[in-house]
C-alpha cells in the first residue's frame, strides 16, 4: 500500500499505481548508481545530529547496536525524497482517467500473463484466505505493475530523511522504527530493504508498520520476504491483509450496476454522468488497502478483466473541455505525428501531453495554455 495515497490522499505516478516511481523498473537492487542523483545520500549535519539522537531512542526501545550499525551503514539524507514529498500533486483524476491507466491494455495483458504464470499460488491463497485470486493479482498490478516497479530507494535512508524533515516526523519515525525491527527480525538485509521514495516496500507496497502487522512467511523459509523475485510472500501478505480487514469469502466486490453477475449492493457514481457501480462490503475491504473509491473500483474492475470480463458498458461524458476519450486519444496521436510527443495515446492528458499541446500552440503563434479544445483538435487535422 502506498504511503502517499493511503495516508495522505491518492494520486497517480508512473504506475504501479504507486509512488515508487523515481525508480529503476524491476526491483530489488539497492545499488545507488541506478538511482537519480537526488536520491543518493548527501552530507547534512542536521540529519546526522538527528540520527544520533534517534539511535539513542531506538536503543531504548529494544533495537540493538548491531542492527543500528548495519542499518545506517551507507544510509544518509536524500534530498530527492523531500522534493517528492513537497511536490505531490493535489488533484484528483476523473474515474475515466483513473481506469484508463489502471486497466490499460498493457496492464491487462501483463495481468493475464502474470495470473497464468502464478495461478497455482494465487488459487492456493484464495483457498487459504478466502480472497479472490484475481483481486490479489489486481492489487499487485496496481501497486507495482506485477512486480516490475517495486522501487529501488533504500528504506532506512528514505524514512529517516522524512522523519528528520519533520513535516510528518512522528509518522515516519514510526515507519523507521518498524523498518529497524524488520531488519532485527532477520526478514531482510539493509541492502535489500528497498522501496518507494516514501518507504513503501515490495511487490504490493507495504509500509513498514503494515508489514509488521500483516506480512506472512507463506513459503516457510523463516522470512517474510516481500522483496523476493518470488512474489509468494508478498501476495500472501496482501491476502492476509484483506482477510483481516473484513473480506468476506465468496462475495463479489461489486461491479457495474445492472450488468450480468453484478451483486446487489450500494450504488455509487464517482463521476457525474459516468457508470453507476454497485458495491458490497468487500469493496470496503479493498478501501482499507487504499481509502479511495477510484482505487477500489480499479482493483475490482482489473480483477474482473483478468478473469475474462469485458469493459464497462456505460460510457463517460465529455470532459470539461468538451472532448471525449476518443477525442483525447486522437489529439495525442495527431500531436505526436506532428513532432510533439505526448508519450503515448491513452486519452489521459497528463504533464507530457500538456507540454506537447503547449509546444504546438507556441509553434503556431497561439496563446500557450497547455489546454486542449475541440478547435485545437480540428487545427491538427
Amino acid at each position: 500500500m502506498n504511503i502517499t495515497r493511503r495516508h495522505f490522499g491518492f494520486g497517480l505516478t508512473a504506475f504501479g499505481l504507486t509512488a515508487c516511481s523515481s525508480t529503476v523498473p524491476a526491483g530489488g537492487s539497492s545499488r545507488s548508481s541506478g538511482l537519480p542523483a537526488d536520491l543518493r545520500p548527501v552530507p547534512n549535519t542536521g540529519y546526522d545530529r538527528w540520527v544520533a539522537a534517534f539511535r539513542s531512542r531506538a536503543e531504548a526501545r529494544g533495537i540493538s547496536q548491531s542492527t543500528l550499525r548495519a542499518a545506517f551503514r551507507g544510509a544518509g539524507y536524500l534530498p530527492g525524497v523531500i522534493k517528492r514529498d513537497r511536490n505531490q500533486t493535489e488533484f484528483k483524476r476523473t474515474l475515466e482517467d483513473y481506469l484508463s491507466i489502471a486497466v490499460s491494455d498493457e496492464r491487462l495483458a501483463k495481468g493475464r500473463a502474470a495470473f497464468a504464470r502464478h495461478q497455482t499460488i494465487l488459487r492456493t491463497l484464495e483457498r487459504t484466505y478466502g480472497v479472490d485470486a484475481e483481486i490479489i493479482c489486481a492489487i499487485w498490478g496496481l501497486e507495482s505493475f506485477f512486480g516490475e516497479r517495486r522501487g529501488d530507494v533504500p528504506v532506512i535512508s528514505a524514512t529517516s530523511t522524512l522523519a528528520y524533515d519533520g513535516r510528518r516526523g512522528s509518522f515516519f519515525e514510526k515507519q523507521l522504527m518498524a523498518a529497524l525491527r524488520i531488519l532485527q527480525n532477520g526478514d531482510i538485509t539493509p541492502a535489500r530493504m528497498t522501496g518507494s521514495w516514501a518507504g513503501a516496500m515490495g511487490h504490493t507496497q507495504f509500509i513498514p508498520t503494515s508489514y509488521q502487522a500483516f506480512a506472512v512467511d507463506f513459503t516457510g523459509d523463516g522470512r517474510r520476504d516481500i522483496w523476493s523475485e518470488d512474489p509468494s510472500d508478498a501476495l500472501a501478505s496482501t491476502a492476509a491483509y484483506l482477510q483481516r480487514n473484513g473480506w468476506t469469502r465468496g462475495l463479489k466486490w461489486g461491479g457495474e450496476a445492472g450488468a450480468p453477475g453484478t451483486p446487489s449492493g450500494r450504488i455509487i457514481q464517482p463521476q457525474a454522468g459516468g457508470p453507476k457501480i454497485a458495491v458490497t462490503s468487500n469493496f470496503n475491504a479493498i478501501k482499507r488497502y487504499n481509502n479511495s473509491d477510484a482505487y477500489a473500483i480499479g482493483v475490482g474492475h482489473l480483477a474482473d478483466r483478468i478473469a475474462g470480463g469485458g469493459p464497462l458498458r456505460a460510457g463517460f461524458p465529455p470532459d470539461k473541455y468538451g472532448l471525449t476519450k476518443d477525442d483525447r486519444i486522437l489529439l495525442q496521436q495527431r500531436l505526436t505525428a506532428k513532432g510533439f510527443d505526448t508519450g503515448g495515446a491513452d486519452g489521459v492528458l497528463g504533464p507530457k501531453s500538456r507540454a506537447a499541446i503547449s509546444g504546438y500552440q507556441s509553434s503556431r503563434g497561439l496563446p500557450v495554455t497547455g489546454d486542449p479544445s475541440p478547435a485545437l483538435l480540428a487545427s491538427l487535422n
